[in-house]
């Protein structure tokens, strides 16, 4: 079993990676993202799922808010107050300017008709924040932190990420960056740390079947932005 090599406990986020490698491999690799590795994805696709992400970030939100609710000591809940605030007042403004470069204004984003993969992805994190506890609802964040983030690294590392062809560089820079895997090693700390607090063996088959599922709805955003095209 998978380990923390500072504390020798369960390295719950590699072990959830490696109890779902078919699904983490799906959307780790999708065609979408290998689109964005070369250069290839047609902007449309891009530009279908930047609008779509702008939704996904205020559920994101959401999601924070709801483990302040349900944080039980001050320092979950100031953790949970500083990711509500990071992405509300950091990452959307963030979002929104890197969207200008690609022709998306906010009111044009914030109009978008929600699509049925965001609608599946967001209200399943909020479901399983509200059914379970604080490790059920980052369990069904991890993928979404921790995918990005492995994402961007292996991006940034191919062959093609930075000719100067590929439009999707500046993007491939924003998750290979050291500020966000800083982040997701947060994340990652953050899930062990609660598996200690909360977690026993007996709750590893529900917590890989969040993650698998959360998994699967990732992949599903992915194709969700192929539909551009496929709809044209």
């Amino acid at each position: 079993m998978e380990t923390d090599s500072n504390t020798g406990t369960l390295d719950l986020f590699f072990h959830l990676r490696n109890a779902c490698a078919d699904e983490w491999q799906a959307y780790t690799d999708h065609v979408f993202v290998r689109g964005l590795a070369d250069g290839t994805l047609p902007e449309a696709c891009f530009r279908h799922y930047l609008g779509q992400d702008y939704l996904f970030l205020f559920h994101f939100a959401r999601a924070y808010g709801l483990a302040a609710y349900k944080a039980d000591n001050l320092s979950d809940l100031r953790q949970a107050g500083a990711g509500l605030s990071a992405i509300i007042n950091v990452e959307l403004a963030l979002h929104v300017e890197f969207c200008a470069g690609w022709g998306l204004n906010e009111d044009e984003m914030a109009a978008l008709l929600e699509a049925k993969e965001t609608m599946a992805y967001t209200r399943y994190v909020l479901e399983k924040g509200v059914q379970g506890d604080l490790l059920d609802l980052h369990v069904a964040l991890a993928p979404c932190i921790l995918g990005y983030a492995e994402i961007g690294r292996t991006l940034a590392e191919g062959p093609t990420a930075y000719v100067e062809a590929n439009p999707y560089r500046p993007w491939i820079d924003m998750y290979a960056s050291d500020e966000y895997q800083a982040v997701a090693a947060d994340e990652q700390a953050t899930i062990n740390r609660l598996m200690t607090e909360r977690g026993s063996s007996g709750r590893l088959p529900s917590l890989t079947e969040t993650f698998r599922q959360a998994t699967r709805l990732e992949a599903a955003f992915w194709e969700m932005g192929m539909h551009a095209v496929k709809s044209s």
